[in-house]
């Protein structure tokens, strides 16, 4: 396929070039096993050319005046509605995303981008007294320098440019590293994007590599200043542990084991759709999927025979047919561990509703009950279409087994009274929580991240600027001080 073998290149410095690397990368579609492309890996010395030609690069564009930085991104979003269909079956293609799936994903990108345009104008000075006569404090906002971004694979694009688009728009410059399971779509492709949009060579640099080659030369490098790293809490807490011992910055949005919470009062027909798409979208390849669905014992009944029913009229299939619901798991290793992560739950006492399948990379949906409170699946996040249902006996053993997890992203709780949920989720481990709504949401204003093991920080909004940019304290003397001696 020409459009992924036209991209299937480094891009350092304003040039698309191979990589340097003695073996490839193969992006395969994950629902037929195509292979899409073959992309020579970058090395070190490559990684530390993009980190040099950011460095170059950025002194002047932070000096640019933001009104034109701006202007970049609004070009790329006009580019990205311009080429919606192109970027929607590349996201099909890659990452198996359903057509529900990729327009969720191209949503949020352009919202995104959106607030990019205004991000470029956001930082603000401040002038703050001092107890010496004569003295002015005045506070500046400076980009941090050179951002290091790494990205994952479950929606490569919009997680790319959630961190790049900011990072550029407050004057920084970007080393992106995407998934190699998805290096076009979270990394050749955002770098098109603006490289037809008219960011100045070296400003965005992507390197498609692979830890196996370049060990913790992304994140050691002595350029970048920040991290923003987007997957797994095992590969986080590396990531944050070398990050500290260089002095860096690290922004870390990690896994999750959200709870969805069903009270005794909710609506219990509106909770079975709000639950089956929090589990289920995107194959449950969503790090803010609700990984236990919390059901008080008075309505679990009802609530279970209904989402049974409504799980089985999920389509699974080919995820360029708009009928379906749940396609393919991103590579063969994660769909035999969820299909073995059920048989195991199921041998150990659990009861399978539901017990699906693996048919090659498509892993059908199952529904599990019954288990153990020790149970080591209830503590675990769960990448995959794996619905785990838990009754409890009202509040108090709600919000007990909510927060007996090692995360803290997400979560819901859907209930008649909106003050009775809001006092329940202020109890939740949680950076993010949702009443009378699912557990999948972004925007592009609000502070997204979570607590415990899922992570380090915020994004979004003016946590952006508490992420990208360093205040610096510049004093102006407009009298004479009086020194000592």
């Amino acid at each position: 396929m020409s459009f992924f073998t036209d991209l299937a290149l480094q891009y350092i410095d304003g040039e698309w070039r191979p990589g340097s690397g003695s073996w490839d990368i193969i992006d395969f579609n994950p629902y037929d096993g195509e292979k899409l492309a073959s992309i020579a890996v970058a090395t070190a010395d490559e990684v530390d050319l993009a980190y040099r030609a950011a460095d170059r690069a950025q002194r002047t564009w932070a000096e640019t005046n933001p009104y034109a930085r701006r202007a970049v991104f609004e070009r790329a979003l006009r580019i990205i509605e311009d080429r919606e269909q192109e970027i929607t079956e590349a996201i099909i293609t890659e990452l198996g995303g359903t057509h529900l799936k990729a327009a969720f994903e191209l949503h949020l990108a352009k919202e995104f981008l959106r607030e990019a345009v205004h991000l470029a104008l956001r930082p603000e000075g401040r002038i703050l007294p001092s107890p010496v006569d004569g003295k002015e404090n005045r506070v500046y906002r400076v980009p941090v320098g050179v951002v290091g971004v790494i990205s994952p694979f479950n929606f490569p694009f919009l997680l790319s440019l959630k961190s790049v688009a900011p990072a550029l728009a407050l004057g920084n410059a970007v080393v992106l590293k995407p998934h190699q399971n998805t290096p076009i779509c979270g990394g050749s492709l955002v770098a098109k994007v603006f490289e037809d949009a008219g960011l100045p060579a070296g400003l965005l640099n992507v390197v498609i590599t692979d830890i196996a080659e370049i060990g913790d030369a992304l994140i050691a490098h002595p350029i970048p200043k920040a991290i923003s790293f987007t997957g797994s809490d095992k590969v986080g807490r590396h990531v944050a542990t070398v990050c500290a011992a260089n002095f860096k910055h690290a922004i870390l949005e990690l896994g999750g084991n959200s709870a969805l919470i069903v009270l005794d009062d909710a609506d219990v027909d509106y909770a079975v759709d709000a639950a089956v798409f929090s589990r289920y979208v995107h194959q449950g390849q969503v790090c803010m999927a609700a990984n236990r669905i919390l059901v008080d014992r008075s309505v679990e009944k009802e609530f279970t025979e209904k989402f049974v029913a409504k799980v089985r009229t999920l389509k699974v299939g080919d995820p360029a047919d708009p009928a379906t619901h749940i396609g393919p798991l991103i590579n063969s290793s994660q769909a035999e561990a969820v299909s073995s992560l059920v048989d195991q739950t199921v041998e150990a006492g659990a009861t399978a509703l539901l017990h699906g399948g693996a048919d090659g990379n498509l892993v059908s949906p199952s529904v599990l009950t019954g288990l153990s409170a020790d149970a080591p699946v209830l503590s675990q996040e769960i990448f995959g279409p794996v619905a785990l249902i838990v009754p409890f006996d009202g509040e108090e053993e709600a919000v007990r087994i909510a927060n007996d997890t090692p995360y803290g992203l997400s979560g819901a709780v859907h209930t008649g009274d909106v003050e009775r949920g809001v006092r329940l989720a202020k109890r939740i481990d949680t950076g993010m929580i949702h009443i009378n709504d699912g557990t999948v949401h972004d925007e592009p204003i609000v502070p997204f991240g979570g607590e415990k093991q899922s992570g380090l920080g915020r994004l979004n909004g003016d946590s952006m600027v508490d992420s990208f940019t360093r205040q610096k304290w510049i004093s102006v003397q407009h009298g004479r001080s009086r020194f000592p001696f």
